[in-house]
């Protein structure tokens, strides 16, 4: 349990708390919807899952074995 917890930074601690008090406000309310939604935004934190966590939307970098030239220029009047 202590290794599933190391690698939480503060927004996603952020963000399951954030979801928490959805999913209380929605039972307080008796808003079942907003409940639910809470559970999800509540669930993407322990799961680590979404764009915000482990780096969803960047782009793999292609490694290239090609080797750039060095490109002369001349100069035109």
């Amino acid at each position: 349990m202590r290794n599933y917890f190391r690698n939480w930074d503060f927004m996603r601690v952020l963000r399951l708390a954030l979801g928490i008090f959805i999913i209380v406000q929605g039972v307080v309310e008796k808003e079942w919807q907003f409940a639910a939604l809470g559970a999800l935004f509540s669930l993407m934190p322990l799961l680590n899952i979404g764009c915000c966590g482990a780096s969803g939307c960047s782009v793999p970098m292609q490694k290239s074995n090609r080797k750039t030239e060095d490109i002369s220029y001349e100069e035109v009047r």
